[in-house]
Formats: structure tokens, sequence, C-alpha cells
């Protein structure tokens, strides 16, 4: 596991090179991923500050360079990964959520948090098949986010255990509804994908819905990536019809 032996500090940028070469290759909004102050204290073994809290505050501070760079060279809309809302309910309610908007501070780009349950490693499987037919947690962080600065809200909806009636919580922030599993390689049908999107729209208003997938595609093989991206612009283009 990472240590954190000294003060934490930023070199030089992470991704702004690869964000400028994207930006040159299409005139379509881009969006970039960074991951969230909490989950990053989450993630490694603090021996310097001894405080989850103050360590998210730096690594916020840090975050919000790279998010301002990446702003800079014509990224649309940066994402924070927070998957530790999902587990550490007391420290997002005290630090947590004020620890993302310290990291998304003075950005013009919309902003947006992806909260998921962690895909792709047996640790997070064997986990999930511990919370039941529903996954509630979400009742936790979604009023919190909803009082947040944070434009958009990541969630996970097709083929979870996310009862899509929490997305009310939220009521008033745009929604990223996930309507691709990711953790099958199964390619969804267009149909199954406009189900689900219109599923959520009971939820959340038709101008504030931004379908995509449930998390992050890697461990994909291509192929199957591809095939539920097409599921995911076919099934939103039925949705998108209808409502026209």
């Amino acid at each position: 596991m990472p240590t954190v032996v000294g003060a934490v500090g930023r070199e030089r940028p992470v991704f702004v090179d690869d964000a400028r070469f994207l930006r040159g290759q299409t005139d379509q909004p881009i969006k970039w991923a960074l991951p969230g102050p909490m989950t990053m204290v989450d993630t490694l073994y603090d021996d310097h500050y001894r405080s989850r809290e103050q360590l998210a505050w730096e690594f916020a501070a840090i975050l919000n360079q790279e998010a301002r760079e990446l702003e800079a060279v014509g990224v649309d809309v940066i994402q924070f990964d927070e998957p530790a809302f999902n587990v550490f309910f007391d420290e997002v309610r005290d630090w947590g959520v004020a620890a993302l908007e310290r990291a998304a501070e003075g950005l013009r780009a919309e902003t947006a948090v992806h909260i998921c349950y962690g895909y792709g490693i047996k640790a997070n499987t064997d986990w999930k098949a511990t919370l039941g037919s529903q996954w509630r947690q979400y009742e936790e962080s979604l009023p919190l986010l909803q009082r947040s600065a944070i434009d958009i809200v990541s969630l996970e909806c097709h083929r979870s255990h996310v009862p899509m009636e929490l997305i009310e919580l939220v009521r008033g922030k745009k929604v990223m509804l996930g309507a691709v599993d990711v953790a099958s390689e199964t390619i969804e049908t267009p149909e199954e994908v406009a189900d689900t999107l219109r599923s959520a729209l009971e939820f959340v208003d038709a101008d504030r819905l931004l379908p995509s997938t449930n998390c992050g595609m890697a461990p994909l093989p291509r192929d199957v990536a591809l095939g539920k991206l097409r599921a995911l612009s076919a099934g939103a283009a039925v949705v998108r019809e209808e409502l026209a």
C-alpha cells in the first residue's frame, strides 16, 4: 500500500498533456475523471499527517490545481470519483462533501461526482454480495450532494441493486445515469438501455438526464466495450425520439 511519509504536493500536471491531445482530436465536449480526496485518502497509509481529514484537504487543493489546468486546455466536464462516499457516512457529512467542493472550487467547467460500489476486483464483488437485495447506502450521501455545489451526480443503475427512486434525492441536479452494466460482458440491447432510462424519468427531468455507463469499462474487452457504447447511444436515441 502507498504510504504518505511527508507533506504531499504536486510537482507537475498529471493528465494535462493527455487532455490537451484529446482536445485536439475532437470538437465534441470532453470529460475527465479524477479521484476524489476522500477516496485518495482511503487507498493509502498516512504516516505523516495522521489525520484522514487533514490529508483529504491537502489532496483537495492538489486536485483543484489539476482540475483548473484541465479546464484551461479545454476539458468541459471534470468528474471526481468518490466510491468512499458509500462507506464512511459520518466523514462524508463532517468533511467529505466539503473537501470535494474544495477540489472543484472556482471551476467554470461542469463538475460531476461518481459514486459506485466498485467493479473489476474480487474484493468488491464479495463485499457487494453482502449488501442484500437493495443498495440503499446512497440515502446517506445523496441528500448532502443535492445541497452541494457539484453540478452532476453519476449513479450506477442498470442491473445494480440501487433503487431507482433514490434518484429523487438529488432532484435539481443533473444525473449521469448508468444504463450499461460494466460487470458483465453481455452486451445490452438498445431496448434494455431505453427501459432503464425510461424508469429514471419518473425521478429526474428529461433535460437533466445524461445516459452513461455504471462505471468505467477498462476491465472489458475492447469489442465488448464498443458494443455496449453502441447500445447506449442507440437506446438513448430511442428515448430521445419518444420524448420529442
